[in-house]
């Protein structure tokens, strides 16, 4: 029995990783040549995600024809649309789970970090998905300006953030508690509020509203907002020694290009 008769009888049932990509190039190439790839494929990814999260120059390098790669990225990009369509225009954040598998399959074998924003207008709905910034293994730049503009543009009442940790390990880091605090103070100035920041690695996630760790980052703002309103001096023009406000210096300026975060 072929590969392919296999696969309409039992589905991918007792298929290993070489099969699978034997069996998606078998689409679009002779079997024996398709099987000879496969292997080479697979001795160069380290399972069948990585070789579906190739990029289309590496692909092409290892003998795949632009009319196979099509057939690659359509198979790795449906599990994505599909899950887009159950969601868009659905009451849509309940949970971090379902934010985890709807952005799952595209993120979870990708070799550097890309920083993701879910906008979501008032109702909870998804708006869409935009790609904020790309990096290296260690880190990608943040820069609160590109985002906040990058919310307003999309008419966002809300936002999630996610990012993934290539390691696998889906630990925050400093940086990342740093940067999501100073992420949830700017949305609390713009009115923009952040429901979430999801990491993402390997078969896990780390969200930061499940451990609890947005409602501590919206009461510190709350609690900076308060001393700053108590922080008052005598108001020299006062002929009855009355008391004027005085603000503190705000601690980021989110309107200069240069001001950036790094995970």
């Amino acid at each position: 029995m072929s590969l392919q008769e296999r696969f309409i009888a039992s589905g991918f049932n007792g298929f290993n990783d070489q099969q699978i990509v034997t069996l998606i190039l078998s689409l679009c190439k002779p079997y024996r040549e398709a099987r000879k790839i496969a292997k080479e494929c697979l001795a160069n990814y380290s399972n069948l995600g990585e070789f579906l999260a190739a990029s289309q120059e590496e692909l092409i390098r290892t003998g795949i024809t632009n009319e196979c790669v099509s057939y690659i990225k359509l198979i790795q990009g449906l599990p994505a649309e599909i899950l887009k369509r159950k969601f868009v225009k659905q009451p849509f954040y309940q949970s971090s789970r379902e934010i985890f598998e709807y952005l799952y399959y595209t993120m979870r074998d990708l070799k550097k970090e890309v920083f993701k924003a879910v906008y979501l207008n008032n109702k909870n709905e998804i708006i869409t998905t935009v790609d904020i910034f790309e990096g290296t293994v260690e880190n990608i730049p943040i820069h609160p300006r590109e985002i906040i503009e990058s919310a307003i543009s999309h008419n966002a009442s809300s936002v999630i953030f996610v990012h993934n940790h290539p390691s696998g390990d889906t630990t925050p880091s400093k940086s990342d508690k740093q940067c999501t605090r100073d992420l949830v103070f700017i949305g609390k100035v713009t009115q923009i509020k952040v429901l979430d920041h999801i990491i993402i690695g390997g078969n896990s996630y780390f969200s930061f509203a499940d451990e609890g760790l947005i409602n501590k980052y919206e009461l510190d703002f709350l609690n900076l907002k308060i001393r700053s309103t108590l922080s008052i001096e005598p108001d020299p023009y006062s002929r009855k020694g009355k008391y004027s406000y005085i603000e503190p210096p705000c601690t980021h300026d989110v309107s200069k290009e240069s001001d950036k975060f790094h995970f």
